[in-house]
């Protein structure tokens, strides 16, 4: 058995159960922010899936202690703090089911979703299981899918947040690149596979930026921070396949203190 089928082999088990994935303005400064309410939206990349500590009342959205929007609130003291991002959320179940902690007293807010719309962690799931054929064959048709319709699906959301919190700052931040190309993995998926997951993280970054600029939002990229933390880097900020399942291809307590936290910090 090569050391490819033998090391899918061994991922079936997790993989078969992964959870959904967690897979623009002008800055003010951070006392003018923390002079309102901030709320915190999204999925798992917000709630904090991976990085553990989950508060008890959060369940199945598994919101972390360790994730940057406790960080921050923790060390900003906000007049009021609102932590409902969760697990596996979607953009239109962001839109239906979180947006009604906004009010116009919501000086801040960050958010991030897109990525279970276009069914990344299925993606991954068949990246690591399936053949290079289909591995790619899944990207492109993610691809497809975050420049078609993605952008309605964001803008809606958007429009959403603007009619909740009319005055707030919005922070859009976006999603990381998995792989460090040409690293230090011996098994798993191809240079082809990682090359692909890569580029269309940047593409799903590009729509984000551009739906988050044309409404008057902040987009804020974390690629810089998680840049030589990648996997197969050798100093990983994300976890790769493991146990428990939902932590696969999410941020580490580092990637959300070292990676997300001073992403959104720079720009609020």
């Amino acid at each position: 058995m090569s050391v490819r089928r033998l090391w899918a082999s061994l991922s079936t088990l997790a993989l078969a159960a992964v959870a959904a994935l967690g897979v623009a303005g002008t800055a003010v400064a951070a006392d003018s922010a923390a002079a309102g309410g901030y709320v915190a939206l999204g999925d798992s990349y917000s709630s904090g899936v991976g990085a553990g500590d989950y508060l008890p009342d959060s369940g199945n959205c598994r919101r972390s202690a360790n994730a940057y929007p406790q960080l921050w609130a923790a060390a900003n003291s906000p007049t009021s703090f609102a932590f409902v991002a969760c697990s596996g959320a979607t953009t239109s179940s962001v839109a239906s089911g979180q947006l009604g902690v906004l009010d116009a007293s919501t000086s801040l807010v960050s958010v991030t979703a897109g990525g279970n719309d276009v069914g990344f962690a299925d993606v991954m799931q068949d990246c690591v299981l399936g053949s290079e054929a289909t591995c790619i064959s899944g990207v492109d048709t993610a691809v497809a899918e975050m420049n078609s319709s993605l952008p309605g699906s964001l803008d809606s959301l958007y429009d959403g947040i603007r009619a909740g919190a009319p005055d707030a700052q919005v922070v859009v931040l976006g999603y990381p690149r998995f792989y460090q190309l040409s690293g230090s993995c011996v098994a798993g998926l191809t240079e082809a596979e990682r090359a692909a997951i890569n580029d269309a993280s940047d593409v799903l970054n590009g729509v984000l930026a551009k739906r988050a600029a044309d409404a008057g939002f902040t987009f804020s990229s974390v690629v810089d921070e998680f840049t030589g933390h990648e996997l197969c880097s050798g100093d990983a900020w994300l976890h790769s396949v493991t146990v428990p399942v939902q932590n696969s291809y999410h941020p580490t307590t580092a990637g959300q203190s070292g990676g997300y936290l001073p992403a959104f910090r720079s720009v609020v």
